[in-house]
């Protein structure tokens, strides 16, 4: 806690669950405001905590906009306290909804639904399963949703069985309730369900009060499942179910207020048997969240056009010209020569412009360079009047866009410096691409200890 205190300033208490409280604490160096997660138990080693599921799966999953930041990790070896930094939210979805009288608006409701479901979507196709999706765990700041809490995670590669009693009661899958421990990364989708159902109509789905209780609610609204179903379920537990035959009153009565396409997409979330459950990317496909599927497109093409737009200014040669080389045509003296001359036009290839110094100071640091390439520059006017008072005519010469490099010394390249020849007007077809921007800085760990890299087969998990 000490090493906490000297570098955040504790503001006050935000939350606080079976494992851990959550505080809002601010930088004292740089003023900006966290959110700190005090685990409740202490650790031994470093080596330990390394080992959090937590830990591990937020660093893996990092960065994504509808996953929560972890930005820091101290560890006190003292004490053997361990705090996690993450932004700070405004709140979670619990409290939104506790205590309103009137629905929140559809079209916001499924604005959150579709972060959710790509936050989900996101941790699946990285091998996490959550275990705990509910509203608690859900966290909001200015219609921007964050799924957090990832501390009952597990890998979608580890061996089954799993932890029986996981994840709070009223989002439990069946599959959950019913095995010894046999369930997958479904189990979030039923759970995802629960909470959509939730926010709709400000009261959750199942409230069971048991175990037992909870079997019962489910079958209540959604019928009891067929004997084949129940037959999976059964291998795993070695135990007969005799649930009394019920049909199920259906989650429309519930919802009478919503659209046909959000209960349609309950009932795939909530389906009772795993293997027929819609997955998180074909919930996201769901006709519901077409016009956001639609928004993101065109957010996407603008964002790629963005970007070609500047790759287009970064090709755009130094010293500004067009790319197509000039040619200047010049009418003869009639004075000076006969009918016929005069009647010809002599068309001279444009003389090489010296590039600017001004435009490139930093090209042209050397001052006997700048002297060499402002003689460059006054033997090119002189060669130029000189052509222009002979009324010779010279020979039409096609010249390539790009200057020859002999003209300039070999210092000069405006994408590759150490280059030993130069093309001062480089085509915009070239190759040339800017460098992309390095990566994003890791977070601090505090104490100096690298996070290990998650086996795909899910060590640790």
């Amino acid at each position: 806690m000490n090493l906490l205190l000297q570098k955040y300033r504790i503001l006050g208490k935000k939350g606080e669950g079976t494992f851990s409280e959550v505080l809002k604490c601010q930088h004292l160096k740089e003023g900006s405001y966290w959110a700190c997660k005090k685990m409740k138990q202490t650790y031994d080693s470093l080596e330990q905590v390394n080992n959090l599921r937590e830990i591990q799966a937020m660093r893996r999953l990092s960065p994504h906009a509808n996953i929560l930041e972890l930005q820091e990790v101290i560890f006190d070896k003292k004490s053997g306290t361990l705090v996690l930094i993450c932004e700070l939210m405004d709140m979670n979805i619990y409290e939104l909804i506790r205590g309103k009288r009137h629905y929140l608006p559809e079209r916001k409701v499924k604005h959150y639904m579709y972060q959710l479901l790509k936050s989900v979507e996101h941790m699946h196709r990285n091998g996490i399963f959550h275990r705990d999706v509910k509203p608690e765990n859900i966290l909001i700041r200015e219609d921007v949703l964050k799924l957090a809490d990832f501390g009952s995670c597990r890998s979608v590669y580890s061996k089954q069985p799993y932890t029986e009693y996981i994840s709070t009661r009223w989002y439990r899958a069946p599959e959950c309730l019913l095995t010894d421990g046999y369930y997958t990364y479904k189990m979030d989708i039923w759970s995802v369900g629960c909470v959509f159902f939730e926010i709709l109509s400000l009261h959750p789905l199942f409230p069971g009060s048991n175990e037992v209780d909870q079997i019962a609610k489910i079958h209540d609204i959604m019928g009891t499942p067929d004997s084949s179903v129940l037959d999976k379920m059964k291998k795993s537990r070695g135990m007969n179910f005799n649930f009394p035959s019920k049909k199920g009153t259906g989650i429309e009565r519930l919802l009478p207020h919503c659209s046909q396409e959000a209960i349609d997409l309950i009932y795939q979330m909530c389906t009772y048997d795993p293997d027929e459950r819609i997955t998180a990317k074909q919930a996201i496909r769901h006709p519901y969240f077409k016009d956001l599927r639609d928004a993101d497109k065109r957010a996407a093409l603008a964002a790629k056009a963005k970007e070609k737009e500047e790759e287009k200014k970064d090709h755009i040669r130094p010293s500004g010209r067009d790319e197509t080389a000039t040619i200047t045509t010049l009418e003869v003296d009639t004075s000076r020569t006969d009918k016929k001359k005069a009647e010809t036009e002599i068309s001279i290839p444009s003389l090489p412009k010296a590039p600017s110094l001004q435009s490139h100071p930093h090209i042209f640091k050397d001052r006997k360079k700048v002297d060499r390439v402002r003689r460059h520059r006054k033997v090119l006017a002189e060669s130029q009047h000189q052509y222009n008072h002979t009324g010779l005519s010279l020979p039409k010469v096609s010249m390539n866009p790009s200057f020859h490099t002999s003209s300039f010394g070999g210092h000069y390249n405006a994408h590759n410096p150490s280059a030993s020849t130069v093309s001062l007007l480089p085509s915009l077809s070239s190759t040339y691409k800017p460098p992309k921007p390095a990566n994003k800085t890791n977070k601090n760990i505090f104490g100096s200890y690298q996070l290990p890299s998650l086996d795909r087969r899910g060590a640790g998990f």
